[in-house]
């Protein structure tokens, strides 16, 4: 397992093909993270593409694991700006390559979204995922709290809508 790195907007660019490559993966084993399948490699490029200009604006905090082969994980911590909001943010787009599960780097990646979200002043995390995923078991087993669920919130990649389970943690 590799150490989390914060990715900077010339990052994305440098490993867009890998971090592509990472999306298409996930989406074809069924991750409900706003794609249908099946997802070409340049959709899932431009996607990557965008976030820059969210990392340059600090809308968005990137880290990811990467081995000999490419990138193996991402996270993504989403903070909130609004006056109301600045105690919160949000995680997304916790993935882990195939090739790469069963080594506890989504506990890994999640761990270090969680340290820096507190470092930063964060108290508070919310993030949403597909009832039923293996997904929700590791929030649950991290220690996060079910808000409640929402059925046929979104479609899954093969587009049937799904229900999604949201998720709270405090930060100490």
């Amino acid at each position: 397992m590799t150490t989390p790195v914060r990715l900077a907007a010339i990052d994305l660019v440098t490993h867009t093909p890998s971090l592509a490559e990472l999306l298409v993966d996930a989406v074809d084993d069924g991750a409900s993270v706003g794609f249908l399948a099946p997802l070409a490699v340049d959709e899932a490029a431009e996607w990557w593409a965008t976030q820059t200009a969210a990392i340059r604006s600090n809308r968005t905090v990137i880290w990811a694991t990467q081995d000999a082969t490419g990138i193996t994980g991402t996270i993504q911590l989403q903070p909130a700006f609004t006056p109301n909001g600045r105690h919160r943010a949000e995680l997304t787009k916790l993935l882990v390559h195939r090739r790469a599960r069963g080594n506890g780097l989504a506990r890994e990646l999640l761990s270090t979204a969680e340290q820096f979200a507190a470092a930063s002043g964060r108290t508070l995390l919310t993030l949403d995922t597909r009832s039923g995923s293996a997904a929700e078991r590791l929030y649950k087993n991290a220690g996060w709290t079910e808000s409640g669920t929402i059925p046929d919130y979104a479609a899954d990649p093969a587009g049937r809508l799904q229900p999604t389970t949201l998720f709270h943690k405090h930060l100490g």
